[in-house]
């Protein structure tokens, strides 16, 4: 606490408690980044300690059920009421719901990945919409969105009103600096950011690439676990939340917002990261997918791949998803008389699938990391030929999937994509070709 520079004082605070966590999921949490920062037994006094603003963020109505309910009370130097009106900024390519730009076809599309770009560009500057559902006015559907970037959030601070982001990094690591403190998030990890909570991002590496799912609905929560019973799949001790962490920074900055669909920027002549103390349960939350707790069929065929959800954002029918985030991560396959790829199906849920690293079991060819599919609601697909021709002539001994994580946003309504997909130069035209070589068995 003995350096006078802001940005200074700024780094100590942050080297001391960005790799600190709290743990759990939805917990109520506490902390304080100075002593009496944080008050004791009662939300807002009449007088905040050490002269901060009492503030709430809610992330559900006031009268959701109390297990729903999710809210915290910030203490803070300035109340994020005090800022300039807000003007309009470009958008760049990211789109909102309803996406109605082009017409959405019933094929199969598959997607290369984005390319770096050579421009300095941020994490915000370099969101790109892919696909989407729904309508974030009306608090339903989903955002797909890929980012690249290649330069720190130095002076741009960001906070999205439609929804919260589950950031799924496939290249290079992130530093999120939050309102509550701050994350480290690399892949084969997530976090998520509530939605209304602002943020920056810095890069730990020249360069970053990643998927960005933008939830307009019900809050991400764990899925029920039903006869699994009450341990498996991603447990609540396994997430981290950050400590109490602030920027005391007098600056010329700028705040961008994303509000029905626009992105609006002001100026501010200090950092809105200056919340001393907090608590309550709406959190930004990070998950390392190396501890999901992978459930899978030790006797034969397999079990519906609902068993690799990680997190799921419900709709108003029981049992059929907003969004389901799922996972494929290394594990073993054991099963007997089997064929051990996905099965070919059809859907009534829409699947987007990105893949992390590695080589996804169904699809040998063509897939890459960084790349996307989109099989929509009724989309036919499953293994590629040579896949489908391997998996019908191997051994059945144990099988260790190793250099491989996938996963899957899967939403109940159809995922159309935006212009730039279809149009942008990054869209597959021959993904069919890898389903043609099937050849007839029948009778043989």
């Amino acid at each position: 606490m003995g350096a006078t520079d802001p940005v200074q004082k700024v780094q100590a605070r942050t080297s001391q408690s960005a790799l600190r966590y709290q743990t759990g999921f939805a917990n109520e949490f506490a902390g304080e980044a100075l002593p009496g920062a944080l008050p004791e037994g009662q939300n807002s006094p009449q007088r905040v300690g050490l002269g901060l603003y009492a503030e709430q963020l809610n992330g559900t109505a006031f009268t959701a059920p109390r297990a729903q309910n999710r809210r915290v009370w910030l203490y803070r130097i300035r109340p994020s009421a005090q800022h300039p009106s807000f003007r309009r900024a470009d958008n760049g390519l990211w789109r909102t719901g309803p996406y109605d730009e082009v017409v959405t076809p019933p094929d199969q599309l598959r997607w290369d990945p984005m390319f770096i770009p050579a421009a300095p560009t941020d994490f915000i500057q370099g969101l790109v919409t892919l696909a989407g559902n729904g309508d974030a006015a009306a608090g339903s559907g989903i955002g797909i969105h890929v980012y690249v970037a290649n330069q720190d959030m130095t002076d741009r601070y960001f906070f999205n009103s439609d929804g919260e982001m589950l950031i799924v990094p496939q290249q290079g690591a992130l530093r999120l600096y939050t309102e509550l403190g701050i994350l480290d998030v690399a892949p084969r990890e997530i976090a998520v950011i509530p939605r209304g909570m602002r943020f920056r991002v810095e890069l730990a590496e020249a360069s970053a690439r990643g998927y960005v799912c933008e939830n307009y609905g019900a809050l991400f929560r764990l899925p029920e676990l039903g006869p699994i019973g009450s341990n498996g799949l991603a447990n609540a001790r396994d997430f981290h939340s950050p400590v109490a962490a602030f920027e005391d920074r007098d600056a010329r900055v700028e705040l961008v917002t994303k509000f029905g669909g626009n992105l609006w920027a002001c100026e501010l002549d200090h950092s809105p990261l200056d919340v001393v103390a907090w608590h309550g349960n709406l959190v930004p939350y990070k998950y390392d997918l190396m501890r999901f707790n992978t459930i899978g069929s030790i006797s034969f065929d397999h079990c519906d791949p609902s068993i690799f959800t990680v997190l799921t954002s419900p709709s108003d029918t029981a049992g059929t998803a907003n969004c389901d985030f799922v996972i494929f991560p290394p594990r073993w396959m054991v099963a007997e008389r089997t064929f051990r790829p996905p099965w070919y199906h059809r859907n009534i849920m829409s699947e987007f699938m990105g893949l992390i690293e590695g080589v996804y079991d169904a699809k040998e060819e063509g897939f890459v990391p960084g790349g996307a599919s989109l099989h929509n609601c009724m989309s036919a697909h499953g293994p590629d030929a040579a896949t489908f021709e391997k998996a019908s002539a191997m051994e059945l001994k144990p099988q260790r999937y190793e250099a491989t994580l996938a996963f899957m946003f899967e939403s109940r309504n159809v995922i159309k994509p935006t212009r730039f997909a279809l149009e942008g130069g990054l869209l597959q035209s021959d993904y069919q070709a890898c389903w043609q070589g099937l050849p007839k068995h029948f009778g043989k």
